[in-house]
């Protein structure tokens, strides 16, 4: 079975290194900035293209492929019907959520936000809306509340090759089912910016901590501000510090042990790991 692969990123080059002992890969989709991919598809002579396939631009520079299935893992790019059509049986992409909830990009980063409580990998046809093809299989994955995105990362990158080949070898061996999704139950979120990352600190503090490990590293992090100084947070926790209600949230209330403590609406928070070049001071704003 002749498989076309559309990946990005350190994801995408774990599914590639698996599967290459599996099925024969006939061409590599990816973007210029997936080095790795690009330069594993050079020494085992694979082609690929590495950029935007709008318009047709991969199918006019690898004008000879073809294949039975196209695999899409964390691709960069919009898919246009080109793409989806060129596949003798059918163009799957495996999605970090468990469809129909969390339609989109980074959907597991959303779903800490939203304090979510599991997440998962959905392999699903591709047409040509947003991750709203028939449901192939599914495979589920706790969030406990020390979970970062970081660290469902790294799931995602031990789960993801073996899930991939068992849907393929499921494919080639013709036993599978193609289940409707149910659009009433779809939701769906937007891609995030490193700009989307500010505490608001009249969040209450469970909010706060979502937040803040949804986008720790590698992830570009949540942040504040301090006196104009960006201050970005990679973990916090909450604290049994006192406080009065008519503080305004965000003032730092101590410093211990240069740990700032923080007041929020229904509680405060402990900074264990942040980055910033200034120098806080106690009864000070973070904004």
């Amino acid at each position: 079975m002749e498989i076309g692969l559309l990946i990005s990123g350190l994801l995408g080059f774990e599914v590639i290194q698996k599967l290459l002992n599996h099925f024969n890969i006939n061409f590599v989709l990816t973007d210029k900035q997936s080095v790795e991919i690009v330069r594993l598809c050079n020494e085992k002579k694979i082609a690929c293209y590495a950029g935007n396939p709008r318009n047709g631009l991969a199918l006019k520079k690898l004008p000879k492929i073809n294949c039975d299935v196209i695999v899409s893992v964390n691709y960069l790019f919009l898919i246009e019907k080109d793409i989806i059509e060129l596949p003798k049986k059918i163009a799957i992409n495996f999605h970090g959520s468990l469809l129909p909830k969390y339609r989109g990009r980074t959907p597991h980063v959303w779903a800490i936000i939203n304090n979510e409580s599991e997440t998962g990998v959905t392999a699903h046809v591709i047409d040509e809306e947003c991750d709203s093809g028939a449901i192939l299989a599914q495979k589920k994955i706790p969030i406990s509340s020390e979970d970062s995105g970081g660290t469902l990362l790294e799931m995602f990158k031990k789960i993801y090759p073996d899930f991939v080949i068992e849907v393929l070898q499921n494919i080639r061996n013709n036993s599978y089912t193609a289940k409707p999704q149910n659009n009433l139950l779809a939701t769906y979120f937007g891609k995030r910016t490193a700009g989307d990352g500010r505490i608001d600190w009249n969040w209450q503090k469970e909010r706060i901590y979502n937040w803040v490990r949804a986008q720790a590293k590698p992830y570009p992090g949540a942040f504040t501000f301090y006196r104009g100084n960006k201050i970005i947070i990679h973990k916090i926790k909450f604290s049994e510090f006192g406080f009065h209600c008519t503080i305004p949230n965000g003032t730092i209330l101590e410093i211990n042990n240069k740990i700032p403590i923080v007041k929020t609406p229904n509680g405060c928070i402990e900074i264990i790991d942040f980055e910033t070049d200034c120098t806080m001071d106690v009864n000070n704003n973070l904004q």
